[in-house]
C-alpha cells in the first residue's frame, strides 16, 4: 500500500509541577524551601529515514502522543523530562500547518537523510518554591503548574526526489523504460493505468554519475484539474531537475503521437507554469514497430526539437538516451 498524503493529530506532552517543601533535618531548624521543577513535557518529532519510502505507518497511526514530564520532588528534585515522540517519514515528506478549512503555509521540507523537524514543543515544567526563595520572602508556599505542551493537525505529503521524472500517457512504455535504464522491476502489463504508485530507479553504477528516475503512473487530459490520478501524482515531479516525455510513437492504441505530446505540455502548463520551463528531452518509444516511423517526422516537428528513437523493449537507443540524460542534468 502506498502513502503519501496523511492528516495527523499530535500533542506534546506537558510540563511537570512544581512542588512547595522545605528541608527537613535534625539539628537544621529552618531548613528553608527545597521544592524542585518540573520535568519538561515530551516534544513530537518529524526524523527522516531513507530506508521508508512513503507515509504508510502514520495513515494507520494519526495520532502522535509524547509523554507529560514527571513532577517535581523535595531536596531540590527536578523531575523527569518526558520522552519525545519521534515519527519517522521518508525524505521528501513536505509538513503543512491545517488551519480550520483549508490546508496552511508549508512549516518544512525534509529532504536529507537524518533529518529532523520538531512537530509541538513540549510544555515547560513548573518552578518549585525554592525558585521563589528571597531576601524578603525567605518562605515562599506556592509554587507553578506545568505548561501544556502544544497542539496541532497537521498534513504531511511526501513529494518524490529524483533528478529524472518520466511524463507520459498511459501505455507509452513508461514502466518498461525504468526497467531498461536501471534496476528497478515495475510492474509492466498491456493495459492502461498498470502504474498505480510513483517508481524511483538508480541509474549507473556506484564508479559512473548515477542519477535518479521517478516513473509516475499515466496522465489523462484533465489530470491538472485532478482528473485521473491527476494531482495525486503530478506533485511526484515537482522536484526533478529534468522531464522525459515518454511518447507511443508508434500509436498503438490509434492516438497521434504529436497530440499526445502537446497534451502532456499543456497538462503540465496549467498544473504548474514552472514545470513548462523545466529542463525537457522527448523519446519516441516503441522504435521496434514499423508504424513508429510514420509518425516519427511529425513529432519531431511538434516538439521543435530533438526526438530519441528508443524501444524500451529490446533495449535500442538506451545508452544514447541515458548520455543525453547525463549530458542535460545539472552538474
Amino acid at each position: 500500500m502506498f502513502v503519501d498524503r496523511v492528516r495527523i493529530h499530535a500533542r506534546a506532552g506537558d510540563g511537570g509541577d512544581g512542588v512547595i517543601s522545605f528541608h527537613r533535618e535534625k539539628f537544621v531548624p529552618k531548613g528553608g524551601p527545597d521544592g524542585g521543577d518540573g520535568g519538561r513535557g515530551g516534544d513530537i518529532v518529524l526524523e527522516v529515514d531513507p530506508q521508508i519510502n512513503n507515509l504508510v505507518d502514520l495513515r494507520f497511526r494519526p495520532h502522535a502522543r509524547a509523554s507529560h514530564g514527571g513532577k517535581g520532588g523535595g531536596n531540590n528534585c527536578t523531575g523527569k523530562n518526558g520522552q519525545p515522540c519521534i515519527l519517522k517519514v521518508p525524505p521528501g515528506t513536505v509538513v503543512y500547518s491545517l488551519p480550520p478549512g483549508e490546508e496552511g503555509d508549508a512549516l518544512a521540507d525534509l529532504t536529507q537523510p537524518g533529518e529532523t523537524f520538531v512537530l509541538c514543543r513540549g510544555g515547560r515544567g513548573g518552578r518549585g518554591n525554592a525558585r521563589f526563595a528571597s531576601s524578603v520572602r525567605q518562605t515562599p508556599r506556592h509554587a507553578e503548574e506545568g505548561q501544556p505542551g502544544e497542539t496541532g493537525e497537521f498534513i504531511l505529503v511526501l513529494k518524490s526526489i529524483a533528478q529524472v521524472g518520466l511524463v507520459g500517457l498511459p501505455n507509452a512504455g513508461k514502466s518498461s523504460l525504468l526497467a531498461a535504464l536501471s534496476a528497478a522491476r515495475p510492474k509492466i502489463a498491456p493495459y492502461p493505468f498498470t502504474t498505480l504508485n510513483p517508481s524511483i530507479g538508480v541509474v549507473g553504477s556506484a564508479e559512473e554519475n548515477r542519477f535518479t528516475v521517478a516513473d509516475i503512473p499515466g496522465l489523462v487530459e484533465g489530470a491538472h484539474a485532478g482528473k485521473g490520478l491527476g494531482h495525486d501524482f503530478l506533485r511526484h515531479i515537482e522536484r526533478c531537475a529534468v522531464l522525459l516525455f515518454v511518447i507511443d510513437a508508434a500509436g498503438t492504441e490509434g492516438r497521434n503521437p504529436a497530440e499526445d505530446y502537446r497534451l502532456l505540455r499543456k497538462e503540465l502548463r496549467e498544473y504548474d507554469p514552472s514545470l513548462a520551463r523545466r529542463p525537457f528531452l522527448v523519446v519516441a518509444n516503441k522504435a521496434d514497430l514499423p508504424e513508429s516511423a510514420e509518425h516519427l517526422a511529425t513529432l519531431r516537428q511538434a516538439a521543435r526539437k530533438a526526438v530519441l528513437s528508443i524501444s524500451a523493449k529490446n533495449g535500442e537507443g538506451i545508452p544514447q538516451l541515458i548520455f543525453a540524460l547525463r549530458e542535460i542534468l545539472p552538474a
